[in-house]
């Protein structure tokens, strides 16, 4: 995705300061950096704009992060890290589950933010796999349990022939499952496979991952029997994968 040696990179935040170091920051580092502070002023840049990467505050004032991410994930697979006060938790876990791809707390280190930038670039570059270069990136259409999942729609056809479509988060996480059925895999594993990050103490957002991709592929999310929980080791996914 990252054809341009000088990578795009738009920056939405209310807030002049934050606005003014990243610019200046990003574009040190080798970065091309437009900013934006409002939801109309991005939706403006993005008319005559093709950007690699979106780095979004949550809380503005109007239509907040939230409301932009979502509109985003409507069209576009464009990656998005989330910036969100320490105390927005809420606010955090539904970012990530609308389809944002990682998320840092106010205040940051920018130098953290630049690495999680690269990250994510990575990732998108080796695109459509989920899970570090896994089987599923060769793969156009892989069954389990009766399903189908089209890697180039990311969507899960199910036998009622209703397609179901995952957002990047459940993508990814999907195809690191598929990759490795029977495999027990801890939280910090799933987040890094997904991420490229390690979880902190508090970090359930691979929990609430979890919750929306059942929701999704599982007969009965209630009792789920496609991923199982592992109580103390985290999750396997229980299913036979068949790749075409």
């Amino acid at each position: 995705m990252v054809s341009n040696p000088q990578p795009h990179v738009i920056v939405v935040d209310d807030n002049r300061e934050i606005r003014e170091l990243l610019s200046r920051y990003l574009g040190e580092h080798g970065y091309r950096v437009s900013a934006a502070d409002s939801a109309a002023a991005f939706r403006k840049l993005m008319q005559s704009s093709s950007p690699d990467l979106v780095v979004l505050d949550i809380m503005m004032p109007g239509d907040d992060g939230l409301v932009l991410c979502r509109e985003l994930r409507a069209h576009s697979q464009l990656p998005v890290i989330f910036l969100t006060a320490m105390a927005e938790d809420t606010d955090r876990i539904v970012g990530l589950e609308l389809g944002g791809d990682d998320y840092l707390t106010k205040p940051f280190n920018p130098r953290e933010l630049l690495a999680r930038i690269k990250a994510v670039l990575r990732r998108v570059q080796s695109a459509p796999a989920a899970g570090k270069g896994g089987n599923s990136a060769q793969s156009k259409r892989i069954s389990f349990d009766g399903k189908v999942l089209d890697v180039s729609r990311r969507e899960v056809q199910g036998a009622d022939g209703v397609a179901v479509p995952l957002s990047t988060a459940e993508f990814r996480l999907l195809c690191v499952f598929l990759d490795r059925p029977g495999m027990v895999l801890s939280r910090d594993q799933l987040l890094d496979m997904t991420a490229g990050r390690t979880a902190d103490v508090w970090d359930r957002s691979i929990d609430n991952q979890v919750s929306r991709l059942r929701r999704k592929i599982e007969d009965d999310p209630g009792q789920p029997a496609l991923i199982k929980t592992c109580w103390g080791d985290g999750y396997q996914f229980t299913a036979t994968v068949e790749r075409q």
